[in-house]
């Protein structure tokens, strides 16, 4: 199974017994923006046998950052519940502006599943294309899912701290221009704004077409490239809590190169008073 599925791929796939659908709708839902219920919306209508990952409560609960990873224990466990199972091909989709699908990927591939796909275009794509959909919650079928976890594609604060100095990871940022700037305030309070000096700005959505698929090939390429980014060097990817890092991480994978995700990103990084800040567009850095 390719990385990315598109819509005819998988209304072909339907009722197959190794198949997995998971809908990984998620909202930040920061002050001023119209609040949204991904579980409500996926109860209303989803893709046939899909379930639904809250990536709201798939996080480590006893930390004060919003969104770091759970314990390879408490992934596994909630993977199981859910009917996701050693052997499974699953396929992530999305209803999120925030292309939240990607964080779940992430996520599994971080904890050991290997046959994980994203499905272009998301459910939005699905729809519009008069698609098959169903209501209610679907029936869950506990499966095994082995507890692991594998941390090099996850970097910390102290390796960020490290790398500011060093240089060695191409620090590449998804938010958008006026939060990496510093010109829009962060949504979180008494986290300072701006971005990691040095970083580079690629906002989530330049991956995408226009109508919501995703960039590839040359395009692809071309959207790393003018952020910037050289994709032959190490790059690591962050953001304001580590979702839409994740966006830029499949990116990568997609033109098949690595990029780990700071899992604190900048919730982490600007409410640290330790830690340098830069206001601005990004600074030229020789070469």
């Amino acid at each position: 199974m390719d990385a990315l599925v598109t819509t005819e791929w998988l209304a072909g796939e339907l009722g197959a017994s190794d198949l997995r659908i998971v809908d990984a709708t998620y909202f930040a839902n920061f002050p001023g923006e119209a609040p949204r219920d991904a579980a409500a919306e996926y109860e209303a209508a989803h893709i046939p046998g899909a379930v639904f990952m809250n990536l709201g409560d798939l996080r480590d609960t006893d930390s004060d950052l919003p969104m770091m990873l759970p314990s390879a224990e408490k992934f596994a466990s909630r993977m199981q519940s859910l009917g996701l199972g050693d052997g499974s091909r699953i396929v992530l989709y999305d209803n999120s502006p925030h292309h939240t699908a990607a964080r779940a990927w992430w996520m599994l591939r971080t904890f050991g599943a290997h046959d994980v796909a994203i499905l272009d275009g998301g459910f939005a794509k699905w729809q519009a294309e008069g698609r098959e959909t169903t209501s209610g919650k679907e029936q869950l079928r506990h499966r095994h899912f082995t507890v692991w976890a594998d941390a090099k594609n996850v970097r910390t604060l102290d390796q960020m701290k490290a790398n500011v100095d060093s240089g060695a990871e191409q620090v590449v940022d998804a938010r958008s221009a006026a939060r990496f700037t510093g010109e829009e305030p962060d949504p979180r309070p008494a986290t300072h704004a701006g971005h990691i000096p040095g970083s580079h700005n690629l906002p989530q959505g330049t991956l995408f077409n226009a109508d919501g698929t995703w960039k590839q090939g040359e395009a692809l390429r071309e959207a790393f490239a003018t952020a910037g980014v050289d994709l032959d060097r190490p790059m690591v990817a962050t953001c304001g809590s580590g979702i839409t890092a994740a966006v830029l991480a499949f990116g990568a994978h997609l033109v098949g190169k690595a990029m780990p995700i700071y899992d604190g990103s900048w919730s982490e990084w600007g409410a640290d008073r330790s830690t340098p800040k830069a206001m601005g567009a990004r600074e030229t850095v020789d070469a």
